[in-house]
């Protein structure tokens, strides 16, 4: 218990520091070498042995994050010129060249790869890092340096966090009815539950602060479509973090990684954020549309 307190405790110090930076590329670097670690966790759990997929997979899951937007290296790198190197190929171009580079690589130690060694590959190191790449993109998705971006990451986080942290307790207390035995056995439909409304009420709190502290708080239509898509959000954050627990009983281990102890790795932190932080682009955009 105390090795979990410690590394909490640690990584809310690096979160508020990435917040007070959050406008300078401090934020795509840290997003970058969570993208890589989680990438390297997923493929050494399939126990994936091809040199080549393992390193080209780690650089081009920690390069892909720096893809996000025109202005992610602001103010270093003038969003003009990034604009050009960004968009001077079809992002699509480089996904298919990625896969079939994975495909050659293969042949080329047909021996020891397996097409589900391709398929995890791209996974990983596609699927991972554009959703890590949701927090660059949601920052900037109203502007760069605009406060909508950052509460927008919270609102993301929010569902996936306070949700999970919500299902345990509440599990714990009162849980009886199993959601799914088969696939996380500790998880059940009143932990499920009173997650979302410890979410919800955590969102409400959020959404209430900003709109006191923001220079331009949010009107009345964001207000009603965040606060109506937070419930779904979450539960699909949920749908995350069984799908980890998925993968993780596939590959036959407890954990995807240590590099939180206590804790586990990155994606068993981030594994309901990989579907909250997407979701909640999609909401956003629909609203600024």
């Amino acid at each position: 218990m105390k090795t979990r307190v410690i590394t909490a405790c640690s990584l809310l110090a690096l979160l508020f520091f990435v917040v007070w930076q959050v406008y300078t590329p401090l934020l795509v670097v840290v997003v970058s070498v969570f993208s890589a670690i989680a990438a390297d966790e997923i493929m050494k759990c399939a126990k994936i042995k091809n040199k080549f997929l393992l390193i080209a997979g780690d650089i081009v899951a920690f390069v892909i994050p720096f893809f996000s937007t025109k202005t992610v290296l602001e103010p270093f790198v003038s969003a003009e010129y990034w604009d050009g190197v960004v968009n001077y190929v079809p992002m699509t171009v480089y996904v298919i060249g990625l896969v079939i580079a994975y495909f050659l690589a293969m042949l080329k130690d047909y021996k020891n790869t397996k097409f589900e060694d391709v398929a995890i590959t791209v996974v990983a190191t596609v699927f991972v890092p554009y959703a890590f790449s949701m927090f660059v993109r949601l920052r900037d998705i109203n502007g760069y340096h605009t406060q909508l971006g950052v509460y927008l990451i919270f609102y993301a986080l929010i569902c996936a966090m306070a949700t999970d942290m919500g299902a345990q307790l509440t599990g714990m207390a009162i849980g009886k009815h199993k959601m799914s035995p088969n696939i996380s056995p500790k998880k059940t439909y009143e932990g499920a539950v009173g997650g979302i409304i410890v979410g919800f009420i955590f969102n409400v709190v959020a959404l209430l602060l900003y709109n006191h502290f923001a220079g331009k708080p949010l009107d009345k239509t964001m207000t009603i479509v965040l606060l109506c898509a937070s419930p779904f959000i979450q539960l699909l954050g949920m749908m995350g973090d069984l799908s980890s627990s998925v993968l993780k009983r596939n590959f036959d281990v407890k954990d995807f990684g240590k590099i939180f102890p206590g804790h586990g790795g990155v994606m068993d932190r981030f594994d309901s954020s990989m579907f909250t932080l997407p979701l909640t682009y999609c909401v956003a955009l629909f609203i600024l549309s």
